[in-house]
């Protein structure tokens, strides 16, 4: 019998996200506890999917999910983005354990690249009120958004160049990984240069796998009609 997926609970005023501990990516949300963890659930076949596509063993998920451990949400919550702290996040990321890590965020990117090169020249559906970014803008505001992400990990700032998002996508991701390298190893401060809290590598992989891949599956849904 596969060992049950510990899955972490953070619940809004107006969401909730159950994210699985140790397969970062795998993250959905709803409208309290019962529906996040059914979406979840809803999503196993997909995740897999995107992992499988690039090698990544996924037996690991094949386990029943099991809750362990809640935590409050925030306006960030409550906005439509995980942004919970959990007791877990402290836990030191082993070397085995970081080779996996890796490699699931490599899976996420690539499902992120298939579905953007397989949606060029498609026109995307738009939202019930007619709205929602073009291709162009959903890969910007991807890579803007991990650029950012990198600050909370660093407290430094990462340049690339704006005018071209799709090509810079490579020279980010190169660095996400290598300050990813010094995070986990202890080799980064815990606080930022102005004093704020900076982020614990398991968060950053959480949120940065979640976001690349929920835009993966919008570009492939809208796409689709």
């Amino acid at each position: 019998m596969a060992a049950a997926i510990e899955c972490l609970i953070e619940t809004g005023s107006k969401r909730t996200f159950a994210c699985a501990a140790a397969w970062p990516g795998w993250c959905r949300q709803g409208r309290d506890e019962d529906a996040a963890m059914q979406a979840l659930e809803a999503y196993r076949p997909r995740y897999a999917s995107a992992l499988k596509a690039t090698g990544v063993p996924f037996g690991g998920i094949r386990g029943s999910l099991r809750i362990a451990e809640r935590t409050g949400g925030n306006a960030t919550t409550d906005f439509g983005a995980p942004d919970a702290v959990y007791e877990l996040d402290a836990d030191v990321i082993s070397a085995r354990e970081w080779a996996r890590f890796r490699r699931v965020l490599e899976a996420c990117w690539a499902a992120f690249d298939r579905a953007v090169t397989v949606a060029e020249g498609v026109e995307l559906t738009k939202g019930p009120r007619g709205g929602g970014r073009d291709l162009g803008s959903i890969v910007g505001h991807v890579v803007g958004a991990e650029v950012s992400y990198l600050r909370t990990l660093t407290g430094r700032a990462v340049q690339v160049d704006d005018d071209d998002p799709w090509s810079a996508r490579e020279r980010e991701r190169e660095a996400v990984l290598a300050w990813l390298d010094l995070a986990k190893a202890g080799e980064l401060p815990e606080r930022g240069p102005r004093g704020g809290v900076l982020w614990t590598p398991r968060r950053f992989l959480r949120r940065t796998a979640w976001h690349v891949l929920d835009h993966a599956w919008e570009i492939e849904d809208r796409a689709a009609g």
